[in-house]
């Protein structure tokens, strides 16, 4: 259990990373392509594919330096199927210089198909600050 706790918060930094980065390979490499999500973009809908996530990428992710943390990760594997909870902090220096950090929860649903990990569900919540 404790080998696929580690190989779950290693893919969900990976996941993370890409889309930080705007590596959109790797974040289709990660995501099953029937992803369903509820984000702050989606206003309350369920989106499901890829399709609408895509849009973002092709805007070339975070702009500057960036760092993507997973603070008080939580993860529960119930046979295939896992989900890992944590509070996300994205720090970036923005186009004038400024040091900014902003925080979402997040509950990333992942599940192993053919011995291996894909992510299929997630639901993000911005933290006001």
């Amino acid at each position: 259990m404790a080998d696929a706790t580690q190989e779950l918060l290693s893919l969900n930094q990976r996941l993370l990373d890409s889309i930080a980065g705007g590596d959109w390979a790797t974040y289709q490499e990660l995501c099953d392509p029937s992803l369903t999500a509820v984000e702050p973009e989606s206003h309350g809908q369920v989106i499901e594919g890829l399709e609408f996530h895509r849009f973002y990428f092709d805007l070339g992710g975070i702009r500057g330096r960036s760092q993507t943390t997973q603070c008080a990760p939580h993860v529960r594997v119930m046979g295939d199927v896992a989900v890992v909870v944590c509070q996300r902090l994205v720090q970036r220096v923005g186009a004038e210089g400024a040091p900014t950090t902003s925080a979402n929860v997040e509950t990333r649903v992942w599940q192993r198909k053919d011995g291996k990990w894909r992510h299929v569900h997630f639901h993000r919540t911005p933290l006001a600050v």
